[in-house]
């Protein structure tokens, strides 16, 4: 679903709510300081509006609609309580203040700047004031709402509250306190790219710290420290939004820019894509391109653009490499995904940072499969074309040397007058090119396969076998006929399993199973020989083979080990 909804949804209540509160707290016409309170807390939404819209997979961008949407409905309990709403409605509102103060004096700096704690040793602090503010929360809601408060010394119940509170409230400034430290350190430590990003959200932090004291210096003070109070509400609701934005205009904070387009001076969000945004005109584009070798292209060129990059290159096992942009230099960073590789040039601007490289993780599913996809039509169209070459050297060398031969006989026959033993030979010769004939017709699809079905064109083919092979299968799947590709498959599949036995394993005795359950039409085939190692092995006739499962769905696996023989196990996916 797309994020624009739900959060213009949370965008929208956060900035109303905070617009009705503060003019219900005021009454119209409201003062100018009303004003100022209204537009220094619109920002806080806006960006997270901004964020959550343009990179809805990361989770600062909720963060901040949350924190806005905490303040905004705490604002608005504040002014329906003023205006003699009962304390029922408006205490639980306001109640919500302290989980403002929680999320953007912890956990704003400390999930910044993608929504992620910086490492695991973070999941305690969050789980401590996560608690520690439900606590100060709660206490502070279930002591406003006590029957008794105003009417009579406080009970023990009472002091249990407010000590659950304050209790609560002073984790969450230790807290928020330990965080800042933290905050400075990985500012600290950050590369140059980021620490700008880092020291404006420090500046941020502190600003709302300092917001914070003078706010605590006015409750104190009463209205002798009016102007502080007002300082310290201001600076406690816009010091962070304006450190996020200072950030994302001056160093590209989650790569969202802000710059000035065309000789007008207008304001321009460039943006780049977001990870589904990518991944969509990545499918887009796939699906458009049926050429394996421009869809490698197209792939290179999504990488290349949703990064920024000077080039990208996607790279297949088998050696075969496209790249987008001019390579001039070495990859910064390589990506292995199933059937090859995506390499990654430097950025036009800046090193890669972590958002670019889980966009290249993401990148990476819709990657392996296209690059296997087009690694399988170039093995499937090598394999054809190899085996075209074959059944032409079959014909040129076997058959048609045969056929000229007897030709030759013939002729000689005819013109010498042979006898019956001369035509005798010329007959043998004739049934032994029709023989190989048949031999070759079987290669190509045998006619039993078309007639008979897979287990009687399967005995066909093991019955003319030089050593003992067995072959079984259920008598429902003699009378079961499938797909012409799914039974072509199949019967080659064990053609080529037993030729290899022979050939290869020295095998006295093979034994054939094929099989039909859970929707998979299933072929084993078994061999006493010699065995080998499966992992080290040559397996270009299996590859083409497993190639060919592969494109109906189904896989190959081989068993094998030396002195062990050797077990082979093929499958396709065919209707029940």
């Amino acid at each position: 679903m797309s994020s624009r909804l739900p959060a213009g949804s949370l965008a929208s209540i956060a900035a109303g709510s905070v617009v009705i509160g503060a003019l219900l707290e005021s009454g119209l016409p409201a003062p100018a300081s009303q004003w100022t309170f209204i537009v220094c807390a619109l920002p806080l939404p806006a960006l997270g509006l901004l964020l959550a819209v343009r990179r809805p997979e990361l989770r600062y961008g909720w963060l901040l609609l949350a924190t806005a949407l905490s303040f905004g409905l705490a604002t608005l309990g504040v002014g329906l309580s003023m205006r003699g709403v009962p304390a029922l409605i408006g205490a639980p509102l306001a109640a919500l203040f302290t989980v403002f103060y929680g999320l953007s004096w912890i956990f704003v700096p400390l999930l910044f700047p993608d929504g992620r704690l910086p490492s695991r040793r973070w999941r305690a602090v969050a789980w401590i004031s996560g608690v520690a503010v439900v606590l100060h929360g709660g206490g502070l809601l279930l002591g406003g709402l006590s029957p008794s408060r105003g009417t009579r010394p406080p009970t023990s119940f009472d002091l249990v509250l407010a000590f659950v509170a304050g209790g609560g409230q002073l984790v969450t400034w230790i807290m928020a306190v330990v965080v800042f430290c933290g905050l400075v350190v990985r500012w600290r430590r950050a590369d140059p790219p980021e620490r700008g990003q880092y020291a404006w959200m420090v500046s941020g932090a502190a600003a709302t710290v300092v917001g914070a004291v003078l706010l605590m210096a006015f409750v104190a003070g009463g209205t002798r420290a009016g102007v502080a109070g007002f300082l310290g509400i201001v600076m406690v609701m816009a010091a962070l939004p304006a450190a996020i934005a200072v950030a994302i205009v001056r160093h590209r904070l989650l790569d969202v820019r802000v710059g000035l387009r065309g000789s007008r001076l207008h304001l321009v969000f460039d943006l780049r894509p977001t990870v589904d945004e990518v991944l969509s005109d990545l499918g887009t584009a796939l699906e458009d391109t049926p050429e394996p070798v421009e869809q490698l292209g197209r792939l290179a060129a999504a990488v290349r653009t949703g990064l920024e990059l000077r080039w990208a290159a996607v790279a297949l096992d088998d050696g075969t490499r496209v790249v987008s942009g001019r390579q001039d230099d070495r990859a910064v960073l390589e990506l292995p995904v199933r059937g090859g590789r995506i390499e990654c040039g430097p950025k036009q601007s800046g090193p890669l940072t972590r958002v670019d490289r889980r966009l290249v993780r993401a990148l990476a599913v819709p990657a392996g499969l296209a690059i296997q996809s087009a690694g399988l039509v170039t093995r499937l169209v090598n394999a054809q074309e190899a085996e075209r070459r074959r059944i032409e050297r079959n014909i040129h060398d076997g058959v048609q040397q045969q056929l000229v031969a007897l030709i030759a006989g013939l002729e000689l026959a005819r013109a010498t007058g042979a006898g019956p033993d001369t035509l005798a030979d010329l007959r043998e010769q004739a049934r032994q090119t029709l023989t190989d004939l048949r031999e070759l017709a079987a290669g190509i699809h045998p006619s039993s396969l078309s007639q008979g079905g897979l287990v009687e064109a399967v005995e066909e083919r093991c019955s003319r076998l030089p050593v003992r092979t067995t072959v079984s299968a259920p008598p429902s799947l003699r009378a079961r006929r499938f797909a012409d590709e799914v039974e072509g498959a199949m019967y080659f599949t064990v053609s080529e399993t037993v030729a290899n036995a022979l050939k290869h394993a020295g095998a006295t005795a093979i034994e054939v199973r094929l099989a039909h359950d859970d929707g998979r039409l299933r072929a084993t085939v078994a061999d006493d020989g010699r065995g080998f190692e499966p992992r080290t092995a040559s397996r270009r006739g299996l590859a083409t083979l497993a190639d060919r499962l592969d494109a109906l769905g189904g896989s190959l696996t081989v068993d094998s080990g030396p002195g062990e023989g050797t077990r082979v196990n093929a499958w396709v996916p065919v209707d029940a």
